[in-house]
């Protein structure tokens, strides 16, 4: 919860906006602090009008914007995942072979994703609240992680067609992703107590899946 000297320099900042202003900012800071509620608290326990306290509005204007509490959450995820529209934004620009580009496609998922904190967080989510919620989960990685998956098999995909890949069982993009995933869990876990030698990690992961799918020299 955000403390009283907190509120009153965010209210001071706020008189600074106009009116209209301060209206078109509303929803991304009932998202901002949407987010930090049920990451604390979890989403049964968290409460809107404790999201309406962090931003020091009353709970009948966050129901304006987000009528139930479920299109919140849902607006939530979607708010919290510019690093993964970012991945998808970026993935569409690469040039260069199909080995530099997966190389590429990799540490954009590294460096966009794994190393932003509110992913992570909401990987915590997910993976806490999964098993109860499955529909919000399931729609979030439909919308979030399936079409980074599509780029990233479309890029194999071409790059075995044009001879640079072998085809086999390792050319599967949500394979190819999974070291990524695992090494947000492995951060989760372990909160940072833990050396987790991530340059050495990423570059192994990279010289697996890179050799790995080159096609055999002629």
């Amino acid at each position: 919860m955000l403390k009283l000297q907190d509120l009153l320099v965010r209210n001071v900042n706020m008189k600074k906006l106009t009116r209209a202003e301060q209206k078109a900012l509303r929803p991304a800071q009932i998202l901002d602090a949407a987010f930090e509620e049920f990451i604390e608290q979890g989403y049964t326990a968290a409460r809107v009008e404790d999201i309406a306290a962090r931003v020091g509005v009353t709970k009948g204007t966050v129901y304006v914007y987000f009528p139930t509490k479920e299109i919140l959450f849902s607006a939530m995820a979607r708010h919290i995942a510019v690093p993964f529209e970012d991945v998808l934004a970026d993935a569409r620009e690469l040039t260069g072979s199909y080995a530099e580009r997966l190389r590429s496609l990799i540490l954009l998922f590294y460096n966009r994703v794994t190393e932003d904190r509110r992913t992570r967080e909401l990987l915590r989510f997910a993976i806490s609240e999964g098993m109860r919620f499955p529909h919000l989960i399931d729609n979030h990685y439909a919308e979030l992680v399936v079409p980074i998956l599509v780029t990233g098999q479309a890029l194999i995909d071409d790059g075995i067609r044009q001879g640079e890949f072998r085809d086999g069982p390792a050319a599967v993009a949500r394979v190819i992703l999974a070291p990524a995933l695992a090494l947000i869990v492995e951060t989760l876990i372990h909160d940072g107590r833990l050396d987790l030698e991530t340059p050495r990690y990423i570059e192994a992961h990279l010289d697996l899946v890179l050799h790995g799918l080159a096609a055999a020299s002629s």
